[in-house]
């Protein structure tokens, strides 16, 4: 806390006010919006300022506030019973300022949206499969720790009889809702490794399994007017939801799997009750993976012109989370590690995204 009572502020140059007036400028030019779409564009990123700029303003002045006032009670030479209250919201203010100026550094064309997170099991069978669950429940407690809207989309269930009569998760989707979710988690996408003693060996042996993450931006309208998906191109399949042990949950084919041809990507939705809505939210998270796509393939594109190598194979994890023998979580992009591992599983994965983001 003292770091903050010793300046007005830590990050007074967080954000570009030039670069407001200049956009302001642009916007009140006469021939604006003769170009409407990259008007749209220009009239979103100068209220994004605005708002992030207004949140800078209210920030200062409490921390301001308050820093005025405990030097006031200091100068008082009594125990105030106002400090500690003074205190604990100092500590809020904190938490405050570092997620305001995390945000400040995500700068991507989608980082503020929410997002929608897809985790599939890969090598490891069984093991793999409640490996699923795992990073599933990580996700959902790191949802609750941060106020997020948590909401599954789809998910295949394995078989029972799992640890605890636990049941594994093939793969499930699930949207997280909030602002700058997107931006937070969006490189949590690849493979995440674990090492534990498998509940699942009649000999307790050491396994290692794999689970794909993919995070994928949740577009807004405007956003999904500009991907356009011809008719010809996908295959719409509809099937019954399906619930623990592989029992139809519906007696009507509700659930929705959208095919796009030309790439392969596939997208399932089956957690609303109305078919139309299904294929709605499936050809949202198409969209979305066609978007990312697209950027990713820009980005590697670019790349190559610098002349530097990129692996982008299945198989390359990010991140491992090892039980046994040992107990860490290392992230093999950052290098950050915690032997904390149990804390992780409970959600506390900000050592890992704020590295990522550039902290």
């Amino acid at each position: 806390m003292k770091n903050f009572l010793k300046s007005s502020c830590p990050w007074s140059n967080a954000f570009d006010l030039p670069k407001i007036t200049q956009l302001e400028q642009e916007v009140a030019s006469p021939d604006f919006w003769n170009d409407q779409q990259r008007a749209a564009v220009i009239s979103q990123e100068l209220s994004n300022l605005k708002e992030e700029a207004t949140s800078f303003a209210i920030l200062k002045k409490d921390l301001t506030d308050l820093r005025d006032l405990l030097l006031l009670l200091k100068d008082t030479q009594e125990e105030a019973p106002e400090i500690k209250e003074i205190e604990e919201k100092l500590t809020r203010l904190e938490k405050e300022i570092n997620q305001t100026s995390l945000c400040m550094l995500l700068k991507g064309e989608y980082d503020k949206l929410s997002a929608i997170t897809t985790i599939q099991s890969g090598a490891g069978g069984r093991e793999a499969e409640d490996w699923c669950l795992m990073l599933l429940e990580m996700y959902q407690r790191y949802c609750q720790k941060k106020g997020y809207g948590f909401k599954i989309l789809s998910e295949s269930f394995s078989e029972g009889g799992g640890p605890d009569g636990r049941t594994g998760r093939k793969e499930v989707t699930f949207e997280i809702k909030g602002k700058y979710v997107y931006g937070f988690l969006k490189n949590e996408t690849g493979v995440h490794r674990l090492v534990r003693m498998s509940p699942f060996s009649a000999n307790n042996l050491r396994h290692t399994s794999f689970c794909k993450v993919e995070v994928l931006p949740k577009l807004e309208t405007e956003d999904l007017k500009n991907i356009e998906i011809k008719p010809e191109d996908i295959r719409v399949d509809t099937y019954r939801s399906q619930g623990k042990g592989g029992q139809n949950v519906n007696k009507r084919e509700t659930a929705i799997r959208v095919t796009h041809l030309p790439t392969g990507i596939v997208t399932c939705c089956q957690m609303e009750r109305m078919q139309a809505r299904n294929k709605e939210v499936a050809l949202e998270m198409l969209k979305a993976k066609l978007a990312t796509k697209k950027e990713q393939e820009m980005k590697q594109e670019q790349t190559k012109l610098k002349g530097e190598q990129v692996n982008v194979e299945f198989g390359h994890q990010i991140r491992s989370y090892v039980f046994q023998p040992y107990q860490l979580v290392k992230d093999l992009r950052t290098q950050v590690e915690t032997p904390q591992i149990n804390d992780v599983m409970q959600g506390d994965l900000d050592k890992f995204v704020e590295a990522e983001i550039g902290l």
